[in-house]
């Protein structure tokens, strides 16, 4: 079949074969208030040139609005009720523990990559941590030559049966950034460009951290030339003759009092008032090995109950709490956020734009945190942008998008 008529059906969603490479960035962390605020103050003149023919649109990212399920959401095109990554963290039914949902045996649908690889594709995979690289490019044949995925994190480490290259750093030609810098993000864009220069993918996703957004507000200083560096880039991967298609994983807000002190709900401290200890156990799928950041707290939860008949009760007493915004129960919670109820709680609790959840104070070091705390997981961060850098046309009216319909949007829709 002549390539130009070739289509791929995954997830049961089906994309056109790429005209030329597609580029899909997620912008970790960034509400659309970053861009807008960039592109006003002169910081990304590709993009505000880009934009005047492309399509700047409005999507929302699966609740809870974290890294892992979004990401694994958006390489997927279908919510965690799908592909099965609920959070960065869950308590695992299957052995009782509290783990990181980072091992490709809780993914539970394919992703976009693998089925056109399979069908052919060449495709390239750069993400800031490795947590999430095996995710990724899981089922990715790396033999065939025509596959590349690793972190910036470990790129000296990768190997041609790993990550479909040897040394990535050599190639890149740059020194291993910290997990808590700026340049691990421009790592991503720059192995981007010479992967494009020297393999040109058919696909090609970059998914950055969020060190920034959790330190810097839009329209300041530091975040402004955060995305001028990126802009920069942007403009290179255009000037391949790639289609950037932009989204981000969540949004970011803040989540302080007025004095700078985390504004947290420690949970656990008051179910443990309410019903005693030992009686029931939170859970914080924010948590990750990268907490300086954020101090894994964010704006969602989920409770298991020791008696799970006190579940309406106890989600009663819970929605009169300050700062909470709602509480579900397990089945509830699920089909409103489209998640997996095998690896949820009881309960499920989000919190206000304001406000995050905690577990008990002494479970949290926040001595790491020196700025006021910004973070996500909420609703409230739930808009995110959808960019594209080319005409689009074709969208359906009246339909909310989806940051995991961003591939659709890039394959399918752009003229």
């Amino acid at each position: 079949m002549n390539s130009i008529n070739k289509t791929v059906t995954i997830n049961g969603r089906t994309y056109n074969w790429p005209k030329n490479p597609v580029v899909v960035v997620c912008i970790d962390g960034s509400e659309p208030d970053y861009i807008e605020q960039a592109i006003a103050g002169g910081h990304m003149p590709f993009l505000e040139k880009a934009l005047k023919n492309g399509a700047d649109l409005r999507a929302h990212c699966v609740v809870p609005s974290f890294t892992n399920p979004n990401n694994l959401s958006i390489v997927t095109g279908r919510p965690p009720a799908v592909h099965g990554i609920s959070g960065n963290f869950f308590l695992d039914p299957d052995t009782g523990e509290e783990v990181m949902m980072n091992d490709p045996k809780f993914l539970r649908a394919e992703t976009i990559f693998k089925a056109f690889h399979d069908a052919g594709a060449k495709v390239c995979v750069v993400t800031a941590k490795d947590k999430l690289r095996r995710l990724l490019g899981h089922g990715l044949d790396f033999s065939s030559g025509r596959a590349v995925s690793f972190s910036s994190e470990k790129a000296d480490e990768t190997t041609m049966a790993e990550n479909g290259i040897d040394n990535a750093q050599k190639m890149v030609g740059r020194e291993i950034p910290s997990v808590y810098s700026a340049e691990l993000s421009e790592f991503i864009f720059d192995a981007g460009v010479k992967l494009m220069e020297s393999m040109r993918p058919d696909l090609m996703y970059l998914s950055t951290t969020d060190y920034i957004q959790h330190k810097h507000a839009p329209g300041t200083p530091v975040a402004n030339q955060f995305y001028a560096m990126m802009d920069g880039y942007f403009a290179k991967l255009d000037a391949l003759g790639a289609t950037l298609a932009l989204t981000a994983d969540h949004g970011m807000n803040a989540k302080h009092e007025s004095g700078g002190q985390p504004d947290v709900i420690f949970l656990q401290e008051v179910l443990d008032g309410m019903l005693g200890e030992e009686k029931a156990r939170v859970i914080l799928p924010i948590t990750d090995p990268y907490v300086v950041h954020h101090g894994a707290l964010g704006s969602f939860a989920t409770v298991y109950l020791k008696d799970p008949a006190t579940a309406a009760d106890v989600a009663a007493k819970l929605k009169d709490l300050p700062g909470i915004q709602n509480v579900y129960d397990r089945a509830e919670g699920c089909r409103v956020f489209e998640l997996p109820e095998d690896r949820l709680g009881d309960l499920i609790v989000v919190s206000d734009k304001s406000k995050v959840i905690g577990t008990s104070a002494d479970r949290h070091d926040l001595s790491q945190l020196k700025e006021p705390l910004r973070s996500h997981g909420g609703v409230t961060e739930q808009t995110v942008p959808l960019i594209v850098t080319k005409p689009v046309s074709g969208l359906p009216g009246g339909q909310q998008l989806r940051n995991f319909d961003i591939f659709d949007v890039a394959l399918n829709h752009v003229s």
